[in-house]
């Protein structure tokens, strides 16, 4: 049976007027036109067209797009947005009711996005102000770079490089030129730029059923910002590999899109598409900025990733990149109250990175920085084996973690330790002073705060501290099976302090509270300490186990509800008792399987 797409709506045909009255609430400086749902009208609410003595700068389109455009009226950018249905041209009343409400003695500029909707909408209510008196310039902007020419009569598609158009245009309003120079101004800015949509899945239409055209593994190159097919569907590939694409494409001589050569200077913007992390986008923006710098030579002064111009939910994203001279930056640097135009962003860029600072004892410790042994003592090759065996089980278990943490957590326990464990066995190989087992366990605990990181990294780091602590403390002497107790003792309650869980709260501690107790029980009896470890071991492994009839009082697994929980054990815990049953068994081994 085939449903609609899940959406926080009401009825469908009301998703704009709704998001409008949203928006007026959020932003006192907006207001809109009590015309609904006819009319749909966004505009400043410190301008009047009896006393406005500037330009207004007014653009619009079908929704959908959100921020585009209503997120970009404000003082410094539109005086007025034109809000069509989704995806729909606006009507020209709509638009002649927007050029009535803002539009003074100085005329208006309406910028059009090149869409056939779009362009015969607009025009025609050009043509009407114009006759009822108003001075009208238009400019249609259509930078889409995906499509080969020739384009017929179409043209290119107007995408979010409309954004940049927008903000140079505002502030040349702003700052009091006649509507011919702002035309002129946003003219040229639309000459300057071209843009390159990517996306792993088309958007769905409120009230619709979500399109199936993309499979799991494809991706569509060149799509437009309303769903529409582009130029390509390929497979999947890194975006390493997709933006190296989209700036050949983009900046490409043989289609001469923008006129941008060697040594120019450009401003970037990595645009979402509505359903992409901004993760995913820095990801990009950090893959473009080096690759137009290295291999297209150019100077990027300003970069702009976010969400400006949307497709619904549509995971992808879009590249534009905009020649740029002075005039042109100082535009884009203006002030704005457009409340979606990225803050902070002028030119003033310190350098990207700087040094790690060093620790006050960093380099008094340096000149005894700790190497592995040549040769190893007996303690040495014990210990060596009994991280390696626990380091590899915790690799081998990763799947299984991450499986159990899925239904529990947030799906990364095993990822997490996995680092931590490829670490210890890598740092091992050349840095551990294994025959001392103090400043072993505190390199492991070094290792483990470089690579583990999340709530786990930190909790092993206090772990090995406190087993560091107990064992140092008995440096003078060689370490027994009751200092090991004792370490372990300690690491239990230094987790316990800073973590905040005890017994029964579901954690890893569940594993090793039961593991200390019969290790120190075992050991204060006089028994045989390989046995000792052996059946602490079985304590960790029991205690792990029955994990999946506890309801988490601590981390992620607290938010879960009890039926779930009790699907799978605790991820964490299962993980402890896994590496130290594993540490046991090696060191029984080492010791020629005696008991």
């Amino acid at each position: 049976m085939v449903y609609a797409a899940k959406k926080f709506i009401n009825n469908p045909n009301d998703v704009v007027t709704e998001f409008i009255e949203g928006l007026v609430e959020t932003y006192p400086g907006l207001q809109y036109l009590d015309g609904f749902p006819e009319v749909k009208v966004v505009l400043r609410a410190d301008v009047s067209a009896e006393k406005y003595d500037k330009v207004a700068v007014i653009s619009g389109g079908g929704s959908g797009h959100e921020p585009a455009h209503a997120g970009y009226v404000g003082e410094g950018m539109l005086t007025a947005a034109i809000c069509g249905d989704v995806f729909a041209s606006p009507p020209v009343d709509s638009i002649l009711a927007g050029i009535r409400a803002v539009t003074g003695a100085q005329g208006c500029l309406l910028i059009v996005k090149n869409y056939t909707g779009d362009r015969l909408n607009f025009g025609l209510a050009a043509e009407q102000a114009k006759s009822e008196g108003y001075k009208v310039e238009t400019v249609i902007v259509g930078e889409d770079c995906a499509l080969p020419p020739p384009r017929g009569i179409a043209g290119r598609r107007g995408l979010a490089g409309t954004v940049l158009v927008h903000k140079v245009a505002g502030a040349a309003a702003a700052a009091g030129l006649s509507l011919e120079k702002v035309a002129a101004e946003a003219k040229c800015a639309s000459e300057m730029v071209g843009t390159m949509g990517v996306a792993l899945s088309v958007c769905t239409l409120p009230g619709q059923v979500t399109s199936d055209r993309l499979g799991p593994e494809k991706m569509e190159l060149g799509l437009g910002i309303h769903g529409e097919p582009g130029a390509a569907v390929v497979d999947v590939q890194p975006v390493d590999v997709v933006v190296s694409h989209v700036l050949q494409q983009i900046l490409s001589p043989e289609t001469n899109y923008v006129p941008i050569t060697r040594g120019n200077r450009v401003v970037l913007m990595v645009n979402g598409l509505g359903g992409t992390p901004l993760m995913e986008l820095m990801i990009a923006a950090g893959k473009a900025v080096p690759k137009l710098q290295l291999e297209f030579g150019l100077a990027v002064d300003r970069v702009y990733t976010g969400l400006f111009m949307t497709s619904l939910d549509m995971a992808g994203f879009s590249i534009s990149i905009m020649k740029a001279d002075q005039s042109i930056l100082d535009r884009l640097d203006a002030p704005t109250k457009a409340p979606s135009w990225p803050v902070g962003t002028d030119g003033n860029r310190p350098p990207a990175k700087i040094p790690v600072p060093v620790p006050p004892s960093r380099s008094t410790k340096s000149a005894k920085s700790q190497t592995r042994p040549q040769e190893l003592s007996q303690q040495g090759r014990v210990l060596e084996a009994a991280i390696q065996a626990a380091a590899t089980v915790i690799i081998s278990l990763k799947d299984s973690l991450n499986e159990w943490d899925g239904k529990v957590g947030d799906g990364d326990c095993g990822s997490t330790m996995h680092r931590g464990a490829t670490a210890i066995l890598e740092d091992m190989k050349h840095y551990y002073p294994l025959n001392d087992a103090a400043e072993t366990v505190n390199e492991i605990g070094s290792s483990i705060r470089r690579a583990m990181g999340g709530t786990s990294g930190i909790l092993y780091n206090l772990f090995c501290k406190a087993a560091y602590a107990e064992l140092k403390a008995n440096a003078q002497s060689a370490v027994t099976p009751k200092h090991w107790s004792e370490a372990l003792k300690s690491s239990i309650s230094s987790v316990s302090k800073y973590g905040g869980a005890s017994a029964g709260y579901r954690t890893m501690l569940d594993a090793l509270i039961p593991a200390s107790q019969v290790l120190e029980e075992k050991l204060s009896a006089g028994g045989d300490p390989i046995s000792a470890f052996i059946l602490s071991a079985e304590a960790a492994t029991k205690g792990a186990e029955s994990t999946i009839q506890m309801q988490a009082q601590a981390g992620r697994s607290s938010y879960v509800s009890a039926e779930n929980l009790a699907t799978v054990p605790d991820p964490g815990a299962m993980a402890a008792a896994g590496w130290y049953s594993a540490a046991a068994r090696a060191v029984k081994e080492q010791y020629g399987g005696s008991s």
